[in-house]
């Protein structure tokens, strides 16, 4: 069961955190490693966006650890919540907006970026689709590696 919910963070967090750096490029209209260098800026403020390739590996470790973190959470509360493994794509839809909420209006804000997001209609749907996916990936892999481990 443990080595279950192992794989369940572990490809969960992996796969939606990549996909999620690709999906932020696609809508911002940028390179990918300019969204590492965003996710840097998390910690190191704007002068991340000028680093180079360490500033863009650490946009990446910080990018798989948030989305690791994410994803156990959501591992967790399905062993709690039996329903969230039955229901996956629900689940995985409604943790989608929690993660939206929860990365845009308190991450972003206390992070080193200290911003509010400023969303027009057509970025709050994408980004909010974004996440919608993220958590449809998360939830998928919590009811794989439930049905596998039985």
């Amino acid at each position: 069961m443990m080595k279950s919910y192992l794989t369940a963070i572990l490809l969960g967090g992996f796969v939606a955190g990549t996909i999620d750096i690709g999906a932020a490029a696609l809508i911002n209209l940028v390179n990918p490693i300019r969204v590492l260098h965003f996710i840097a800026g998390g910690l190191l403020g704007r002068a991340a966006l000028a680093g180079g390739t360490g500033v863009a590996l650490l946009g990446l470790l910080l990018q798989w650890a948030m989305s690791l973190i994410i994803a156990a959470i959501y591992v967790f509360a399905a062993h709690w919540l039996a329903i969230m493994k039955r229901l996956w794509v629900l689940s995985g839809l409604a943790y989608g907006i929690v993660v939206f909420f929860v990365m845009n209006y308190i991450v972003l804000p206390l992070s080193a970026w200290a911003i509010w997001p400023h969303f027009t209609v057509p970025t709050f749907a994408a980004n909010m689709l974004a996440m919608l996916l993220f958590g449809l990936i998360v939830a998928f892999f919590v009811r794989r590696s439930a049905r596998d481990a039985k």
